[in-house]
């Protein structure tokens, strides 16, 4: 690889990191390129990007971005993934390290903070996004759904009151 493709390299991973929430990296050693292209597949419903690059350019594109704080993981053959939906990444490569043992998690970022591979297990324990917002709505709309319950109440009870006299005056 020449040195201007090596500064390109550096540059885009400088703009991706500089935009994204969370990363994280981790050893992909042993995986076979099927395997690989399944985790990158997961990933890209995730909408999280996977990066494989060398250590030394890894080291100068993180300068000055969030990912700077996970520089301690880059010994090796790593595979960084980076995106803006911090939970559903932990969640994709969980689950993926979790049917493939070759991967493994070494750590991450989250919000510029440098979290271990324990700290990435329990971010993918936490519902997504969608469910905590389905939960939030849900709790919201529970009080409004009960005021207008309330405020139909009156008149359907008007309404069974005059049933009751109409039956009453019949009979």
């Amino acid at each position: 690889m020449n040195r201007g493709n090596k500064q390109t390299i550096v540059e885009e991973l400088h703009t991706a990191w500089s935009e994204s929430d969370s990363a994280i990296v981790a050893q992909y050693s042993g995986l076979n390129v099927s395997a690989m292209g399944d985790l990158r597949s997961r990933l890209h419903h995730a909408n999280v990007n996977l990066r494989i690059v060398k250590n030394t350019l890894a080291r100068r594109a993180a300068k000055g971005t969030s990912v700077e704080a996970a520089e301690e993981f880059f010994t090796g053959p790593v595979a960084i993934a980076y995106g803006s939906d911090p939970v559903g990444m932990a969640k994709a490569i969980s689950d993926f390290a979790k049917e493939n043992k070759a991967l493994e998690i070494r750590g991450g970022v989250l919000d510029g903070k440098a979290i271990d591979a324990a700290g990435i297990k329990a971010l993918a324990s936490l519902p997504s996004r969608d469910e905590l917002l389905a939960k939030m709505l849900g709790s919201m709309q529970s009080p409004i759904s009960g005021f207008v319950r309330t405020l139909n109440e009156i008149p359907a009870s008007f309404v069974r009151t005059l049933a009751a006299i109409r039956d009453q005056k019949e009979a």
